[in-house]
């Protein structure tokens, strides 16, 4: 780093994003990225004129997008805010929420940390049971706005809906965001609560259920005054933040619940059949609402599970952390994908 960056931006623990290497041949079960194309409506969308139009600038408010969400989703179109991934949307929240503090688990998605730091919100970092739960009493009568991965990643556990809804009854006069990345893929998500709740923040992505991790596109569902406090947060950094051609491709895909269903019950029926045969070979297997599985092979450490398998052209991501350091993060990909792993997993094990 140079001489002239500052003392406190010097201190900061960056974010570390799986690898994404470039090379033929691999297996990809590291980011959590789908193995299925985006929607065939994606590849419509993207027309001679959406491509002369990126000459203007895009529109501030992506109405089309925000509609398709909103109508989606049941809510009013005040409600929905569009940013240039869920990346950005959190960050606002941590911007617009955070300045008396904030509470997140210590085993979750690693950029909470890194905003806390980046914001200098005061952080409360709540250690997850022994089964890798959420230990929802450390949450209840809260002080702290309060950031929740449902389903957590990197475990894939989900929270029922009434849990969210106790957490959100404990702390009517905390903001309670929950970021439901994975919730596509089994786990219930709690977008019907923010009709009852003014306090609630739902964030979700169209990087993992909507084929579209490139595009880089997430939203944020909630009161029109939460969604306006975000606004004011975009608008004091970046009012163009989502492009013209993403947001036509990110509508087109929204409004393609065929495709997007039909990917969402592949990706979970390859889940149970990856985390069957994962259990059968001695794995401790988490249960999992994503899509990905967090295990934990018995015949060799993670770490070493990982460079194993990365020697054979198959990439997972390992967290070398006290109480992680033991699993991997396994991402689900198609199901020859997921054949091949658990074939070259015997191999290692004979």
């Amino acid at each position: 780093m140079s001489r002239f960056l500052s003392p406190r931006r010097a201190a900061l623990i960056p974010y570390t994003p799986g690898e994404q290497p470039r090379m033929s041949g691999l297996i990809k079960l590291n980011t959590n990225e789908s193995p299925y194309p985006p929607s065939p409506r994606v590849v419509e969308a993207i027309t001679q004129e959406s491509l002369a139009g990126l000459r203007l600038y895009s529109d501030i408010q992506a109405e089309g997008l925000t509609r398709a969400i909103a109508e989606r989703y049941g809510l009013e179109q005040d409600q929905v805010l569009a940013g240039n991934g869920s990346d950005e949307i959190l960050s606002f929240a941590f911007q617009a929420f955070g300045e008396r503090g904030v509470a997140f688990p210590d085993i979750t998605y690693g950029f909470y940390a890194v905003w806390a730091a980046l914001y200098g919100c005061p952080a409360r970092v709540v250690p997850l049971a022994e089964d890798f739960t959420v230990p929802l009493p450390a949450f209840m009568s809260n002080r702290e706005t309060i950031f929740l991965a449902n389903p957590n990643a990197p475990t894939g556990i989900a929270l029922p809906s009434e849990a969210v809804r106790g957490l959100l009854d404990a702390n009517p006069d905390q903001v309670v965001v929950v970021d439901e990345a994975y919730v596509d893929f089994g786990a219930q998500s709690v977008v019907p609560l923010i009709r009852a709740y003014e306090n609630l923040l739902v964030v979700q992505t169209f990087s993992k259920s909507r084929q579209l991790a490139g595009a880089r596109l997430g939203f944020a569902m909630g009161s029109k005054a939460l969604i306006d406090d975000l606004r004011r947060i975009k608008f004091s950094f970046n009012p163009y933040n989502v492009n013209s051609l993403t947001q036509r491709v990110g509508e087109a895909a929204m409004r393609d619940e065929a495709y997007f269903a039909k990917c969402c019950a592949l990706i979970a029926e390859t889940r149970e059949r990856t985390a069957a045969a994962l259990r059968a070979l001695g794995f401790d297997v988490l249960p999992s609402r994503a899509n990905f599985l967090f295990a934990a092979p018995r015949f060799m450490e993670g770490g070493e599970y990982m460079r194993a398998l990365k020697e054979r052209n198959i990439l997972v991501r390992h967290f070398d952390g006290k109480r992680t350091r033991d699993y991997v993060r396994i991402t689900i990909g198609t199901q020859a994908q997921m054949d091949e792993l658990v074939r070259v997993t015997k191999e290692l094990m004979t």
